[in-house]
């Protein structure tokens, strides 16, 4: 019989794909998530479903969480659900305390007193993962690469709360002992992402003719790794990695803002051409610089190659333009999740 997993936010970008490739590695998965803006049913139609089970809830709900742990008997609680973008965290910082910082106390809390109950086979496999951001540390310079060494030095309130979370994953395996794993990655794209993140809103904002908003310069640099590759990384820090550890996941694709969004507008042109011959790029425009952005992110995941065996599939230019023709090919799903939020946020 296949093993479960218990992952929560699993109807979300991350999540869905994760939650794909577990399922492909023989896994059964049952999925809690809230299906708020970022999460949708149509993220899960590529799984089986026969292999796949789906609550709504919210991890802030600890007796949702306690009978799940207790109905499905999971080998693993991985904790994809967070708030994360960082704008909306600058506008409204509520949300991201309750989810993220909360909800990650009730996850811990419940796997906890789960794990205690185990008889010992199955308590020694058990493992709770939680997944996590390269902007817990802060902002890099001209030079050098977040490690796991890196010490945190959150910069917004959504890398703050997830700076959180992450403390207190590591407090409940160095104080009572349960079986933990974080993983920190830096930007993902690739398919299924909600388009409010800088790939998937360029993508929609030239398809519908709008301006292509940029902050400040554009200059400010990201490290990009596909949602595939980050999810092999999670599923292999799950199976090899030691408790209590923790492992970060990088693209080696640092990029400008503005870069991207020129590579994007250069496929574009090339798949999706304009009627009036002009390039994407024409519509580029400069806005005000966001709220304390952090300059620079990298990550050097030399710890995960070596203990994990960690490997990356895609290398940038072409996971890119992988990207931009998914979107270009699923403007139903794009049209679906778009519509799912503005009903979310009229209801």
């Amino acid at each position: 019989m296949s093993e479960t997993l218990l992952i929560t936010g699993g109807a979300g970008f991350i999540g869905s794909n994760f939650s794909e490739m577990a399922v492909s590695r023989g896994y059964r998965v049952v999925i809690l998530d809230a299906l708020t803006y970022a999460g949708h049913l149509q993220n899960l139609d590529s799984i089986p479903a026969d292999k796949c089970e789906l609550i709504r809830g919210n991890i802030t709900d600890a007796a949702l969480v306690t009978k799940l742990l207790a109905q499905y008997a999971p080998v693993g609680l991985l904790n994809f659900a967070a708030e994360s973008h960082v704008d909306r965290s600058i506008s409204g910082p509520a949300a991201f305390i309750q989810t993220n910082i909360f909800g990650t106390f009730n996850l811990v809390s419940s796997a906890y007193d789960y794990w205690q109950k185990l008889d010992a086979d199955r308590k020694s496999k058990f493992r709770y993962l939680q997944v996590s951001t390269d902007e817990v540390y802060g902002s890099l310079g001209a030079t050098g690469k977040f490690s796991e060494t890196t010490p945190m030095a959150p910069n917004s309130p959504y890398s703050a709360s997830k700076a959180s979370a992450d403390f207190l994953t590591r407090a409940w395996h160095h104080t009572y002992g349960l079986p933990t794993l974080t993983t920190n990655c830096s930007n993902n794209y690739g398919p299924k992402q909600y388009p409010e993140k800088l790939i998937p809103h360029m993508i929609q904002c030239a398809l519908s003719d709008k301006p292509l908003p940029v902050y400040g310069n554009g200059g400010n640099i990201r490290d990009w790794i596909h949602v595939k590759d980050h999810s092999k990384g999670i599923l292999l820090a799950f199976e090899k990695g030691r408790p209590g550890d923790t492992y970060c996941f990088g693209g080696r694709a640092e990029r400008n803002n503005l870069d991207v969004v020129n590579m994007i507008c250069r496929l574009l042109d090339q798949m999706s051409p304009r009627v009036d011959g002009r390039s994407y790029s024409t519509s580029i425009s400069f806005v005000t610089d966001r709220l304390g952005h952090d300059l620079r992110y990298a990550i050097d995941d030399t710890k995960a190659e070596r203990e994990l065996g960690f490997a990356r599939d895609y290398e940038f230019e072409a996971g890119l333009a992988d990207t931009v023709r998914w979107y270009l090919d699923n403007e139903k799903w794009v049209s679906s999740v778009l519509a799912d939020a503005k009903e979310e946020k009229t209801t």
